[in-house]
């Protein structure tokens, strides 16, 4: 009975567009998103004081949860413009942007945005769900990772570039590899993938999404280790992954449908 009564709620949102362009379920999870964290950066050196870790944890959680939403609406945004009676129209701008950059994307053969069989694309907060599982999970890791290039390299007032050139350098020769790799992993098992689908996801999409990869994260890292302090590297990283994020979600859906 109720959960009958929350899929008619769900179906009745996912049948909702604002303006009849923005998903209205997306829009509602995404606000929802954006005030938890508001609330964070609010209150992060607060917290970050008391549980530097738990804190790096939600916050890595929350902005994975943004970048999968945000992921989901584009995806959503634009299958109702492409798909419905006579197309792409002159008002659907941002469809048109989307469709225009999906297709000159460099680094996959296909379209990152794949074609839903239900339209619109319901929101899935399964697919979220995994996305916010990895970033809490990941951000321990990643936390440490920061703490020994800090330890291995750290910066003065001599040699502080030259420094965070080391840090950048192994960051994407060792952590951004094995990072990925562990990303496409764990997406496809929790699917219910098993190895032959590991297998098949890391021959199809890990070189594409390497090679996007190294044309986003150096000048980023080497922003980041040689400006940001330890306690706002992750999140500095987050915030700006947050585009990223949303590449590899677009990325790793796209053969799944």
């Amino acid at each position: 009975m109720i959960e009958n009564a929350r899929q008619r709620l769900l179906a009745t949102l996912n049948s909702r567009y604002i303006y009849g362009r923005v998903p209205l379920l997306h829009a509602i999870v995404f606000l929802i998103e954006m005030v938890i964290v508001s609330r964070l950066v609010a209150k992060f050196s607060s917290y970050y004081a008391d549980k530097p870790v738990l804190t790096m944890m939600v916050t890595n959680a929350a902005l994975a949860g943004i970048a999968d939403t945000v992921a989901q609406s584009l995806t959503a945004i634009r299958q109702r413009a492409v798909r419905k009676p006579g197309g792409l129209g002159k008002n659907d701008f941002v469809a048109i942007e989307i469709h225009e950059l999906d297709e000159k994307n460099p680094f996959s053969h296909g379209s990152l945005i794949p074609t839903s069989a239900k339209l619109p694309p319901p929101f899935d907060f399964e697919r979220l769900t995994r996305f916010m599982a990895y970033g809490f999970m990941m951000a321990p890791i990643q936390f440490k990772w920061f703490q020994f290039l800090g330890r291995v390299f750290p910066l003065t007032k001599s040699a502080a570039t030259a420094a965070a050139m080391k840090r950048v350098a192994f960051d994407q020769l060792i952590f951004a590899p094995v990072g990925l790799a562990c990303f496409f992993t764990f997406m496809t098992v929790a699917e219910g993938g098993g190895r032959r689908a590991v297998a098949r996801k890391l021959r199809d999409v890990y070189l594409p999404a390497l090679r996007a990869n190294y044309i986003l994260w150096p000048a980023v890292q080497i922003l980041n280790f040689r400006v940001m302090p330890l306690p706002l590297q992750l999140p500095f990283v987050s915030t700006v992954g947050i585009a990223w994020t949303a590449y590899l979600s677009l990325t790793n859906s796209a053969d799944e449908v």
